[in-house]
């Protein structure tokens, strides 16, 4: 059990005792609810308002509940305990609690920071799904970096969890792919073509064309318009993915799987208007089928198929979600951009007339990045005059700043993206300066080896009590609340805390790296110290790994 665990056990052991004794009346006494870690030291290890908490059940003034808490508990877990303001109780942690939780890092290897996978909550993760019709930008970076990292952090948190990339491969903007690529492909053949209204004008689009006369030649000129469209659908439509999967996962971003929009037609769309228009949740209006989302809360009734018979994005989510359930998720967890801020109750209402919860969707936005460069916003490409693009990020920021950068502020918050601080080489750098803890630790190995220093890699037999520096201490009590903290974060859906963490456990470390030799001390110091960074950098590897970051040997 956690020292945390075992704090809250024992304080409700002492409510008990005093209940027991007469000194606090009985009563339905909630449990513990906050043991947290305060924000300065001089306040403890960790704290608790559990007086406060109990004090309208026990009739009694909170700092007189503390009183008699503290009197109940005897524990070798804490050296001692304090009463602050109005009824805190501040624990602060025996050293050798804190050499115990050392010993259990290090028992625990890499691992540590996995929770058990017993989670009840099969949770699907639906995140970036850009249309296919052409490269990432921006937006779709911070929802990649940030939904991967969800992932990656329910997963150490013990959920059963699925990623996936929904490919609308069924709507117009398909067919608009197909009539630009055809421009464009005449085009190069010195035939005059224009590029429709709703299509796609990028440079990306040029370079499909030309891929295609390249491989192909001038057959398809031979062919009917209708025929050639259809050719291009397919060609386009199989680039454009294999584009964005490459992106994706230069990004280190991979998908467990990528729904296919298509699949749902027919059958699965057909099934779930049947339900709507059986409960009489959908009505018909000037040709077209409406649903009733008003009886939700919406400000209007929506259209689920156009007056052409044309399906909405609205009908094909209808039937998306729908699918979803039934492969047995009840957690669906969606990453949209915030202009899609409107169209959450529609889904919700689509859901609750389909007999699901909707409580059971969870629907994050993300805001708008701002890209600066020279403190100023950069709107556009030098390359192309458009859009940046994920690529050209990538290309000159590099993977690992762009996510740490991503992923270290709420999705929901407006972003500025500093692209001069995420290329600099320096402390100043956030994510520079874990992964240069990281490799501090291994320049630290590799003296010791040179020095002729050997060490049992589990440090079973090693004395702990030789760490007694204040730095040494704040080290270790930093990274027992670890598997706490991923809890926490899964539960909160906050990758951001990890990067947090990371940022002040590297910073710790490397305070800890000017006060304390590790050569040139007694062996037995430099034993516990060797094992100290060991699960130092047991951990900084696991969270830059929830957030997608590398973590190098070498700076």
């Amino acid at each position: 059990m956690e020292v945390r665990e075992e704090l809250k056990e024992l304080i409700e052991k002492a409510k008990d005792a005093a209940v027991a004794a007469g000194e606090l009346p009985e009563g339905d006494y909630a449990p513990v609810q906050r043991l947290e870690v305060p924000k300065e030291k001089d306040f403890g290890d960790y704290s608790t308002n559990a007086a406060m908490q109990w004090a309208r059940t026990a009739h009694k003034a909170p700092r007189m509940i503390a009183d008699v808490i503290v009197k109940h508990m005897d524990t070798p877990l804490v050296s001692r305990m304090d009463i602050a303001g109005a009824g805190f109780i501040n624990f602060f942690l025996a050293k050798d609690t804190v050499y115990t939780e050392l010993k259990n890092i290090l028992a625990a290897g890499p691992s540590y920071g996995d929770l058990p996978k017993d989670r009840k909550d099969r949770i699907l993760v639906e995140y970036v799904s850009a249309n296919p019709t052409g490269p990432l930008h921006i937006g779709h970076a911070r929802g990649a970096a940030y939904g991967s990292a969800l992932v990656n952090l329910l997963r150490a948190a013990g959920y059963d969890v699925l990623s996936e990339y929904y490919v609308n491969d069924a709507g117009n903007q398909i067919d608009h792919l197909a009539e630009s690529i055809n421009a464009r492909y005449l085009q190069l053949n010195g035939i005059d073509a224009e590029i429709p209204d709703d299509g796609y004008h990028g440079q990306d689009i040029v370079a499909t064309a030309r891929h295609i006369l390249e491989r192909d030649g001038k057959k398809y000129l031979d062919m009917d318009e209708k025929e050639r469209l259809s050719i291009f659908k397919e060609l386009g439509l199989k680039e454009k993915l294999a584009a964005l999967k490459k992106d994706l996962h230069d990004f280190n971003v991979d998908f467990d799987n990528w729904f296919s929009e298509k699949s749902l037609y027919p059958d699965q769309v057909n099934a779930a208007l049947k339900v709507l228009k059986d409960e009489d949740n959908m009505y018909e209006k000037d040709g077209a089928l409406w649903l009733r989302t008003t009886k939700n809360g919406d400000d209007k009734d929506r259209v689920v198929i156009r007056t052409n018979g044309v399906p909405t994005y609205f009908c094909s989510d209808i039937a998306y979600v729908g699918n979803k359930i039934r492969r047995g998720y009840n957690k669906l967890i969606d990453i949209w951009g915030a202009d899609h801020h409107g169209y959450i109750i529609r889904l919700k209402t689509a859901m609750k007339f389909l007999g699901y919860n909707p409580d059971d969707f969870e629907i994050m936005l993300l805001q708008m990045v701002t890209l600066l460069r020279d403190g100023k916003p950069v709107k556009m490409s030098k390359r192309t005059g458009e859009a940046v693009t994920l690529r050209e990020l990538m290309d000159e920021v590099g993977t690992d700043a762009a996510r740490y950068f991503f992923c270290a502020r709420t999705l929901d918050s407006q972003m500025d993206f500093d692209i001069d601080l995420a290329k600099k080489h320096s402390n100043e750098n956030p994510v520079y300066y874990i992964q240069y803890a990281n490799a501090r630790i291994h320049s630290l190995f590799n003296q010791a080896r040179e020095a002729g220093v050997s060490w049992d890699s589990t440090f079973g037999h090693t004395d702990f009590t030789k760490l007694t520096e204040e730095c040494e201490l704040d080290l270790i009590k930093k990274m027992e609340n670890y598997h706490q903290l991923v809890a926490g974060a899964a539960a909160e859906r906050a990758p951001q805390r990890i990067a947090k963490y990371a940022y002040e456990l590297a910073a710790l470390f490397h305070h800890f790296y000017r006060e304390c030799r590790i050569l040139g001390v007694d062996s037995e110091t430099t034993q516990a110290r060797l094992g100290l960074i060991t699960a130092v950098q047991y951990i900084l590897v696991h969270a830059l790994h929830i957030l997608g970051v590398t973590a190098p040997d070498h700076m």
